[in-house]
């Protein structure tokens, strides 16, 4: 499991101080990997302690053992050349095949059944061609699910929202900051929200228990322009429809 993934799913136990070094280790990997717990209390402006129990409430034992870990995931950032775009595709693709197998799909097929209503909210142009195509996939497992296809209405739409329903949004980033209202009003009265970003640490991920990721790398290309692929999202999509018609045969046959 990456660090922002940990970060994501222990968000909730870090206070102010955490989230200072939380920042400092992501901005500061290399060195981090380096630096024993007393050099990083100070650069930090801690105290060890401090340092110890941030890791621990990320799950590791001490220091120590998360020092290895940070290595590990250095050292496996780094085994593909910057420049070869083929060798970060087939790494982001090992990466998302080895987050859809270790993934546990079962409870969000479950909320996915049950709702009364499914929204699904994309937060620019490539996502909400995703919610599209998820709108798609699923009608043909008769499960309509409701496209809402801007902000505006999604400020219109959330009172309406009840707890029988459920809402999917789909962000790129995760940290785009003018969902919140929405999100927190929608948290606040119940309803479950799952969220679809990339693998990374971020608010939207944070702020929502149900989470499904992506990994996809941002290439630089000679003419000075990057580019970063969507295709992944897509691939997601399919896994979790795959994922929701096992769930849906399986209520069926105990229905029967």
């Amino acid at each position: 499991m990456k660090l922002e993934e940990l970060v994501n799913n222990n968000y909730n136990k870090l206070n102010e101080n955490d989230l200072y070094i939380l920042k400092y280790i992501l901005n500061n990997k290399k060195k981090c990997c380096d630096l024993g717990i007393n050099e990083i209390a100070k650069k930090c402006n801690v105290s060890r302690t401090t340092i110890l129990r941030f890791v621990q409430k990320l799950g590791f034992k001490g220091y120590s053992e998360f020092r290895v870990y940070l290595k590990w995931q250095e050292e496996e950032e780094n085994n593909y050349n910057e420049s070869d775009y083929m060798e970060k595709l087939y790494s982001d693709l090992n990466e998302n095949i080895k987050f859809i197998k270790e993934k546990d799909f079962e409870e969000i097929c479950k909320l996915i059944y049950n709702a009364e209503r499914v929204f699904v909210y994309g937060t620019g142009t490539a996502q909400l061609t995703v919610a599209q195509e998820l709108k798609r996939t699923f009608l043909a497992a008769h499960k309509y699910f409701h496209i809402i296809e801007g902000y505006t209405e999604f400020e219109i739409i959330t009172p309406s929202i009840t707890e029988k329903d459920i809402v999917i949004v789909i962000s790129l980033s995760g940290n785009t900051t003018s969902l919140y209202n929405c999100i927190n009003e929608l948290l606040i009265r119940g309803v479950e929200i799952i969220s679809i970003t990339k693998f990374s640490n971020n608010k939207l991920s944070s702020m929502t228990k149900h989470n499904l990721y992506v990994t996809t790398s941002t290439i630089n290309l000679p003419n000075g322009i990057t580019s970063e692929t969507f295709s992944f999202f897509f691939v997601l999509n399919e896994v979790l429809f795959r994922h929701y018609i096992t769930y849906q045969q399986k209520q069926e046959k105990l229905i029967d």
